[in-house]
């Protein structure tokens, strides 16, 4: 399932940086990794369930370790390392970049390059995750959905991709905390495994805390939030169509914490509220303003009203141009 491979050329100036261009070997099987062993563990606990049942600790320790590991890549890797929709401090920094590497989707800097370059080639042959050049038809279809999906990941990295988080290197606290990703994810099972224990006094417990806070926990993080490059690329609504093909989608809208709302998001990437009407959920940018309210965000960045009204008003018109 194969797509085009991307154009992109290196970059003027030398970088001697080599964490954002792994070899293709090494990348493949450690991504073949992190995507199996997640699957392996959602079918085992399961499979758990199906035997010993379905706890509350069980059910606590999935949705503790969904959310926090969830919004570590929306409000952390993505709205604050990527398009820097607000400001805080470095301690802070230092958590979200933690918490976004337990999601096991690659380490901080990494993920901010590649997906700094797709706002960048949105939806062109240089995107590295985009549905809409695999083909026509049914086929064309599940071709780029897969490729969206998870395919890309297991291609070489763009040369260069380093001078996309120049700014980033800045920051040590960001520096350090990508290069302990192995460590984060690491953590990301342990900490589930030993609240299992813990908390229910037994092995057994320490397992499925394992399985449900750790691996069917990644699973889902992984599927539900690699579905805004996917399915929010394909199907959903175009309120701001002029500016490539992504969607909003209700129901990744909900379950991606915002994420969903990705139209909104590409008409105004440096937003850190995506769901802009009143009933468009967005739990991410709930988040960024609980942190404002206690003191530990600052500049939090909204589209002004002027500017929505003036997309809106170019979409009727677009709209109104292609009824004529």
């Amino acid at each position: 399932m194969s797509c085009p491979s991307s154009t992109v050329s290196a970059p003027s100036e030398t970088t001697t940086n080599v964490e954002l261009e792994p070899t293709s070997i090494a990348a493949r099987v450690g991504t073949l990794i992190a995507v199996v062993l997640p699957l392996a563990g959602f079918v085992a606990a399961v499979c758990a369930a199906w035997g010993w049942g379905f706890g509350w600790v069980d059910f606590g320790l999935l949705g503790g370790m969904y959310v926090f590991t969830a919004l570590g890549i929306t409000v952390g890797f993505h709205r604050l390392f990527t398009h820097r929709s607000f400001e805080t401090n470095g301690v802070i920094r230092f958590i979200f970049a933690a918490l976004g590497s337990m999601a096991v989707q690659g380490s901080v800097l990494r993920w901010v390059a590649q997906h700094r370059r797709h706002h960048q080639h949105s939806d062109t042959l240089d995107d590295p995750h985009s549905p809409l050049h695999c083909g026509r038809g049914v086929i064309g279809v599940l071709r780029g959905f897969f490729h969206a999906h998870i395919g890309w990941a297991f291609k070489r990295d763009a040369v260069g991709l380093d001078r996309y988080v120049t700014d980033l290197r800045k920051f040590a606290s960001i520096r350090i905390a990508s290069a302990m990703f192995p460590f984060w994810v690491a953590l990301g099972l342990v900490i589930p495994t030993v609240l299992g224990g813990v908390l229910t006094g037994t092995w057994a417990g320490a397992l499925f805390g394992l399985l449900w806070g750790g691996l069917a926990r990644v699973f889902l993080v992984h599927h539900i939030t690699w579905s805004v490059n996917s399915v929010c690329h394909l199907w959903g609504t175009r309120p701001y169509p002029e500016h490539d093909h992504s969607r909003n989608n209700l129901l990744f809208g909900v379950l991606a914490m915002g994420e969903g709302w990705h139209n909104n998001h590409h008409a105004f990437p440096t937003s850190a509220r995506h769901g802009l009407r009143w009933w468009q959920l967005d739990v991410s940018y709930y988040a960024i303003r609980l942190l404002a309210l206690v003191g530990l965000a600052g500049r939090v960045k909204l589209p002004a009203r002027a500017a929505t009204a003036a997309a809106e008003a170019q979409n009727n018109t677009v709209v109104a141009s292609h009824s004529a």
